[in-house]
């Protein structure tokens, strides 16, 4: 009998990816198994450059959005490198790019080449408008797909409908269009070992995050009103829910479970609640007791965090949230773990973000047959580069 002890193990995937939404989309294929071959230029990804504050060479985002990955380089504007890439398509499951669209059609790397070389191959195109429509060739970021998809007004609107469009920190433009994409690839996995066909994925940031915006935009056909405008017309009275200060800190009080309610009725001597006794009642309490106390009368309710305090939270720590990985540069660094909970093949943070090129010769030589003088003649054409730790 077959047994994966990983579900991806037996996938590998050629990731051209830079910045956020590629890479996470690659990361959490990596995390589940399969062997992400990250491709950069000589001179380094776009990702390794920023956002986000540089640490002995590269981003904090590079750090955070490639671990479990394998790292070569190529150029691919030289033939040389081109012929490399050639080569490893007919060895791999998914190649997935995230260059503004047409970029691969100029290489001479499009789908109908890919799929010539390799019949099943997964291609995944990722961009911020898609490969088609009016929009196609805009350049996009994660805050545009936010402010197009309506999430940036939502969350203005939230504070004040008159005021500013927010955006929502965390590039969640970004990583939202990268578990999409993610789960993407793996259906399309399914469908190839179903029927022996691979696809092309055509994911934009746009219609992700507006598929994520359903509930406002189904709301808005249904009643005609905005979400902000439903909040105002359809919330019963009394309504305790959202962030309430107290003293040391902040709490989030999501008060929509009508047992919890009546028991904190109860327990203040009151027939009907507010918010304004809500806050009454927890302002003198630590954060801690604060929810303690609300949480074991059977509210929703959990303490707002800045990114020190998550790691020391108790829950997340027994949850095996977090990791403790080596860099050869950067040295210790902790990251979070995959989230979800297998019971028969467990995600696993294997390695650290990889060093630029720090994977060629493996790569080269062990999967193209080539020989470490050629792998060193190709270094000195500039057609790939490696990182050195000193």
């Amino acid at each position: 009998m077959f047994f994966l002890k990983k579900i991806l193990e037996d996938i590998r995937v050629m990731d051209l990816t830079h910045a956020w939404f590629g890479p996470y989309c690659t990361m959490l294929l990596a995390e589940l198994g399969a062997e992400v071959i990250k491709i950069e230029p000589p001179w380094g990804s776009l990702g390794r450059m920023g956002p986000g504050a540089m640490v002995q060479g590269a981003s904090v985002s590079f750090y955070a959005l490639n671990i479990n990955k394998k790292d070569i380089t190529i150029n691919l504007k030289e033939p040389k490198g081109l012929e490399i890439f050639k080569k490893l398509v007919p060895l791999s499951d998914v190649v997935i790019q995230n260059f503004r669209p047409g970029v691969m059609e100029r290489l001479g790397l499009g789908y109908d080449v890919l799929k010539s070389l390799n019949p099943r191959i997964i291609y995944a195109a990722l961009s911020g408008f898609g490969q088609t429509g009016p929009y196609s060739p805009r350049a996009s970021f994660a805050g545009v797909a936010q402010a197009i998809s309506g999430y940036a007004r939502q969350v203005g609107d939230q504070i004040d409908p008159e005021g500013p469009p927010l955006g929502m920190g965390g590039a969640i433009g970004d990583l939202v269009p990268a578990l999409f994409t993610a789960l993407s690839i793996i259906a399309a996995i399914r469908y190839r070992d179903k029927t022996g066909k691979g696809q092309m994925i055509d994911s934009a940031q746009a219609d992700d995050m507006t598929h994520f915006n359903t509930v406002a935009i189904l709301g808005y056909s249904l009643t005609g009103l905005l979400p902000w405008e439903m909040r105002r017309k359809y919330t019963v009275p009394g309504r305790i829910s959202g962030h309430i200060r107290v003293k040391n800190g902040w709490i989030q009080v999501s008060g929509f479970r009508p047992r919890g309610i009546e028991s904190l009725k109860k327990m203040l001597g009151l027939e009907e609640l507010t918010r304004e006794d809500v806050v009454k009642f927890v302002v003198g309490k630590t954060r801690w007791d604060a929810v303690k106390i609300l949480a074991d009368m059977g509210i929703a309710v959990g303490p707002v965090y800045s990114a020190k305090e998550v790691v020391d939270d108790p829950h997340l720590i027994a949850r095996d949230m977090f990791v403790e990985i080596e860099h050869p540069k950067a040295g210790k660094m902790t990251v979070t773990n995959f989230p979800v909970k297998f019971s028969e093949s467990a995600a696993e943070i294997t390695s650290p973000p990889p060093l630029m090129g720090q994977h060629n010769k493996e790569v080269l030589m062990d999967l193209l047959g080539y020989s470490e003088e050629q792998v060193e003649q190709l270094e000195k054409e500039g057609v790939i580069s490696t990182e050195r730790t000193n």
